[in-house]
């Protein structure tokens, strides 16, 4: 009985603590897993301070609540009381986000912020704060966290302007969300009302004025300021630019004296990062930063401001000072010319290098993230982007046979990498070729006679086949599907083909009405190109220079769904104006639209249409005409532009533009001739790139510098082996080429080492063969080289012989090898015969083998290369295997 009543007491207890925890929220316990894809259960609407069991400190959550950001690019913010009307301090902070899911995140410290609902964007008209926001924490990409000195915090509330903290997520691309999970990043603040020491600020430094002319390799913005309060002591720092910033440098300045608080390359990730001096600032003394921009690549002259095409140049101190005196917000804001920078250090002028290490040492300090090995820090890497030093260049002397070409309108691949042209043989668009309806004019022509679709060997030109003849009027854009099936658009027909891959000229499906134009799901206007998803096979019409849409078909040409200007948008974003061209993205499952007389390139989510992001760029001069994806490098899209007829203007070049950064890598142009009109550009797996001009009926090839390097070299008759070998090395570990992702293991082809017995065997007959050639001189060097090898031959044996007789019979003399004799064994490797520096780096300090392997000093090598070796073109260019396709 006593038993029962001792379960009875404790299940009352038990049920009592648990409603008490229902009533009052300040009780309740985190029940939440950490991590950045939690769902929309683990999100309250509400964060409330868990009380520690120390009455002066507690936690505070603020969390973004369960969002899904609709766009890539977005600013979304989050207000949160601060939780006492006296004083509190924070003196810790715990980021809960990750890379994968967040590009980087504020908390503000304000009066008033810009909205009471649940959250709001802004990144637009709203911002964080009404005014006079203070930024109190930053975190980015996984960089190490702010650690505040002990005895050290931020004083809120109370008698402070600080009653409201507001978390701005930036979500710069929306991909992860695809799986529909909710968003709940944010940090934890540790706090207390224990009044501390020491009070800490943060002082920002901050350039209005400064312009960055285009072109222009250097530009500095300088901002130098007396220091007029009590002492303060930095503890930590933060640069911040957009992406023309190369380093931000600050420093304390006292009789001359410069002493560094913080350099900081500003394309790392834009946290707080530890002072690097422990530096007092008194009265008296300068606080001086320099920001180093370059205007390399731009056409226009850059300015300061908010957005993205626009530069910023800030430098933050976060700092501690007495709570006597302190003083928790300064800033400086100077562009005035100051002669003190006449003797700024000169660490200030030079980039900070982002090394491999400093990467994994930023991803080592991370919060929830998976990314610490090798093989992901590669792939980080490369979405970076190219090597700095990588160009396209034009492949002067291709095709080796004339091409017989109309007007060339559309390019595309096969999966055997061969170039598909799609010209309009004796058939011209012209001012008379359409009337005000866009009915065609020129039907009595009839159709175009001549092949209009030609396949080609993209290393020498020579057309491998043909087809097309009498189908087409005027042909536009064409694309294949994983079957080598080509669809194509017809814009005086109309229409939209899907032809067989055997060249008969017989249409496996029709799309649209011949001769009629409309703008219904049966009708196209004009369209400009087609897309395939290969993994579904379901297709994607641009339509076009009429109707401005995007439809999307079955792979049996159903007609599914439409966006566009005619679409419900609740952002009311600026429609299509000619959306011309079409790139699928295979790893990403989005479709990427070249939307031309807007000047910009924008991304959707394939299967729904969904906004994804946007390029525009002031280099494109206000039209895009087509674009080209490849996987390689974390994503990278190939465009061409063309003139404007309103007004802005560029000259019609191509762009490299890496998805991820959006920013633009390469610009590249024929040297034989202008651009006058590119109409269609195409990439191929190897990384060569062609675009068809439209304008003078001709394709151009495009490839890396490096490569066209190696190839000049070689067709100039140049036969040293070790020149060769040594560029592959170069290019190897100092200018990666472009890529396709590394084969798997499995499939990667095996090495088969020749038989050591039959390897000195053919070596001894090299050797034969050699003495053989060499003539009398040969033979008579020879002969006075071995005189005085064969005398000390004989003196060894002479006292080998006395010493031998100075011992007993059966004592047993054992030679050691030399230790000259074990580093020859080293370098030349198990094989013998040959002087192999790969075998010799590859064992000293962990050099890779890469780019050594066939590098020799002795014949025998050489000539099993030439019997291995095939046409140095065909290596070239020839079409790795093809890669495994991505889920």
């Amino acid at each position: 009985m006593g038993v029962l009543i001792c379960y009875a007491v404790i299940l009352a207890l038990v049920c009592q603590s648990r409603s008490l925890a229902v009533r009052n929220p300040l009780y309740r316990i985190k029940r939440y897993q950490e991590n950045e894809r939690a769902s929309v259960n683990d999100c309250p609407r509400t964060w409330q301070p868990v009380i520690q069991p120390n009455a002066y400190n507690y936690s505070m959550d603020i969390r973004m609540p369960g969002v899904i950001p609709a766009v890539s690019e977005a600013y979304l913010c989050v207000a949160v009381q601060v939780p006492r009307e006296r004083e509190s301090y924070i003196v810790d902070f715990v980021p809960h986000a990750s890379m994968d899911i967040t590009h980087h995140m504020l908390l503000y410290g304000c009066s008033t912020p810009s909205s009471t609902d649940s959250y709001w964007d802004c990144g637009t008209e709203l911002g964080p704060c009404v005014q006079d926001s203070k930024i109190i924490y930053a975190w980015a990409r996984n960089a190490p966290p702010t650690r505040l000195p002990k005895d050290v915090g931020f004083k809120v509330g109370g008698d402070t302007t600080i009653t409201h903290f507001v978390l701005q997520m930036h979500y710069g691309d929306v991909s992860a969300f695809r799986d529909g999970h909710r968003d709940c990043s944010g940090v934890t603040l540790k706090m207390t009302s224990k009044p501390q020491p020491f009070i800490a600020g943060v002082y920002l430094m901050m350039s209005t004025n400064t312009k960055i002319p285009p072109g222009k390799k250097v530009t500095n913005a300088d901002i130098a300021c007396p220091y007029r309060s009590y002492p303060m002591y930095p503890f930590a720092f933060r640069t911040h630019t957009h992406r023309l910033g190369k380093v931000v440098s600050g420093y304390r300045v006292r009789d001359g004296k410069w002493t560094l608080i913080g350099r900081q390359s500003p394309q790392l990730p834009q946290a707080f990062y530890p002072a690097a001096n422990a530096v007092e600032v008194l009265y008296g003394d300068t606080l001086a930063a320099r920001c180093v921009f370059t205007g390399e690549g731009k056409t226009t002259v850059t300015t300061i401001g908010g957005t993205s095409e626009d530069e910023m140049c800030n430098f933050y101190i976060m700092y501690y000072m007495d709570s006597k005196h302190a003083v928790p917000y300064m800033n400086c804001i100077d562009d005035e010319e100051n002669d003190l920078f006449r003797n700024i250090p000169k660490e200030a002028n030079i980039p900070v290098p982002v090394s491999p290490e400093m990467m994994m040492a930023m991803q080592a300090h991370g919060h929830h993230t998976d990314f610490h090995d090798g093989a992901n820090l590669q792939e980080r890497e490369e979405e970076a982007g190219l090597d700095q030093g990588y160009h396209l260049e034009e492949m002067v002397d291709w095709p080796e046979v004339q091409l017989q070409l109309g007007q060339v309108s559309g390019l595309a691949v096969d999966s055997s990498d061969n170039l598909v042209i799609f010209h309009r043989g004796d058939h011209r668009w012209g001012v008379n070729s359409f009337d005000n309806q866009r009915i065609y004019q020129q039907r009595s022509l009839g159709p175009i006679q001549q092949s209009t679709i030609l396949v080609v060997d993209p290393v020498k030109g020579k057309v491998l086949k043909a087809s097309g003849r009498n189908m087409f009027y005027l042909p536009h854009g064409i694309t294949t599907d994983k079957n080598d099936n080509y669809w194509v658009t017809d814009v005086a027909l109309h229409q939209v083909f899907k032809l067989g891959p055997d060249g008969r000229d017989k249409p496996l499906v029709v799309l649209g009405q011949a001769f009629e134009p409309g703008d219904d799901k049966n009708h196209f206007c004009q369209p400009t190109d087609v897309a395939v998803d290969p993994l579904t096979g379901n297709v994607y019409v641009s339509d076009g220079y009429c109707n401005s849409r995007i439809l999307h078909f079955s792979a049996e040409g159903n007609y599914l769904r439409q966006w566009g200007a005619e679409s419900s948008d609740k952002r009311k974003r600026i429609p299509f104006k000619i959306p011309h061209s079409l790139a699928f993205l295979p790893d990403k499952r989005e479709l990427c639209v070249a939307d031309r007389e807007n000047g910009r390139i924008q991304c959707f989510l394939a299967e729904s249409g969904q906004f994804v992001k946007e390029i525009k760029k002031n280099e494109f001069g206000g039209e895009v005409f087509a674009i080209s994806y490849s996987p390689v490098h974390g994503g990278l899209i190939y465009a061409v532009n063309g003139e404007s007829t309103y007004g802005q203007s560029a000259p019609p070049q191509g762009f490299v533009i890496s998805y991820s950064t959006k920013e633009i890598l390469d610009y590249f142009s024929p040297d034989t001739q202008e651009f006058k009109m590119p109409h269609d550009i195409v990439v191929t797996k190897d990384g060569s790139v062609f675009v068809g001009d439209v304008a003078t009926d001709t394709v151009i090839k495009f490839i890396s510098a490096e490569k066209a390097e190696h190839r000049s070299v070689k067709k100039g008759g140049i036969e040293v082996q070790e020149i060769e070998e040594t560029e592959t090395f170069v290019q190897t570990h100092l200018k990666p080429l472009l890529e396709l992702p590394a084969q798997p293991p499995e499939a990667a082809p095996q090495e088969t080492p020749e038989p050591p017995r039959k390897l000195e065997e053919k070596q001894k007959m090299e050797s034969k063969a050699k003495q053989s050639a060499q003539g009398v001189s040969v033979a008579i060097i020879t002969t006075l080289l071995l005189i005085p090898l064969v005398l000390v031959i004989a003196i060894g044996v002479f006292l080998r012989w006395r010493k031998t007789r100075m011992y007993r019979d059966d004592s047993e003399v054992k030679l050691e090898p030399s230790s000259s004799g074990g580093l020859l064994e080293k370098i030349r490797g198990k094989a013998g015969g040959g002087l192999n520096l790969g075998n010799f780096f590859a064992s000293h300090r962990g050099y890779s083998r890469k780019g050594f392997d066939r590098l020799s000093t002795e014949g025998s090598d050489q000539e099993k290369d030439d019997e291995d070796a095939t046409d140095s073109e065909n290596e070239e260019y020839s079409a790795p295997p093809p890669a495994a396709s991505a889920s």
